[in-house]
């Protein structure tokens, strides 16, 4: 976790008995949260498809304002073609923009994977850097990247992956205010178990998928229901909303 502030560590200083208290009702009921995403998205991982931290690196990189789906409907071309750092570092350009077009701001894009690649030649002997810093040295490579290379292949827990369904459930359950992706990922650390920031991060992204819609959630078959204070989410006409309201028959969350 990125070190404390002076004015993080001077506010938790004078922090107050009541909003102590508050802090650790969140930390419970983030800890039931994890608890009922697990049991519902016992198997998920990550939905980028790969072979390889190569792999994974790019179609991360590939997924900025694109969908998984997309990204997986390209890469395995892209992987024939240049299946190696090597390969990707001296690419032509042009037929790289070509490949990955579909996938949106291709020029950046073409530019941020031939530069990682480059520099994973140069100064990494071919391979993926395994550490947090070196990672963040490769072009086009930010936390949210760096942890999804991390966490998923190399089976290291430095951080939360904050992607757009992570930022926006994660203000819906009243986890994180919606400031930004970096204060998102410092209170989820805070928040959830060290050993789940991974499984949480796949988990959340599924739920975003299939259940919290950005625009149209489904709450009523949400497991999470009674555990969410619903922040943003309009109730249809005519329906007062009832943060935490449990569905009929389900007891309520130890």
């Amino acid at each position: 976790m990125p070190p404390a502030s002076r004015k993080a560590r001077a506010a938790r200083s004078e922090a107050t008995p009541d909003s102590q208290a508050a802090e650790r009702a969140l930390r419970r009921r983030a800890g039931r949260i994890v608890r009922a995403l697990a049991k519902e998205y016992n198997a998920a991982e990550c939905a980028l498809l790969h072979d390889s931290a190569l792999q994974l690196l790019v179609a991360t990189i590939l997924s900025a304002q694109c969908t998984d789906r997309r990204v997986n409907m390209v890469t395995p071309a892209l992987f024939a073609r240049y299946p190696t750092a090597d390969d990707l570092a001296d690419a032509d350009p042009d037929e790289l923009e070509e490949m990955i077009h579909s996938t949106g701001f291709f020029r950046n894009k073409t530019r941020s994977i031939m530069g990682a690649c480059q520099r994973i030649r140069d100064d990494f002997g071919g391979e993926v850097p395994d550490n947090m810093d070196d990672l963040l040295t490769l072009p086009g490579v930010a936390r949210k990247t760096a942890n999804v290379v991390l966490g998923t292949w190399f089976g290291k827990n430095e951080g939360v992956v904050v992607d757009t369904h992570v930022f926006r459930i994660s203000h819906r359950l009243g986890l994180a205010p919606r400031k930004n992706t970096s204060h998102t990922e410092q209170r989820l650390m805070a928040l959830v178990p060290r050993r789940e920031w991974t499984n949480f991060s796949h988990r959340v992204i599924l739920h975003g998928r299939a259940v919290c819609d950005a625009r149209n959630p489904k709450c009523r078959e949400c497991t999470l229901e009674s555990m969410c204070p619903k922040n943003g989410v309009e109730p249809p006409p005519g329906r007062v909303r009832t943060p935490g309201r449990r569905r009929a028959g389900r007891p309520a969350s130890a």
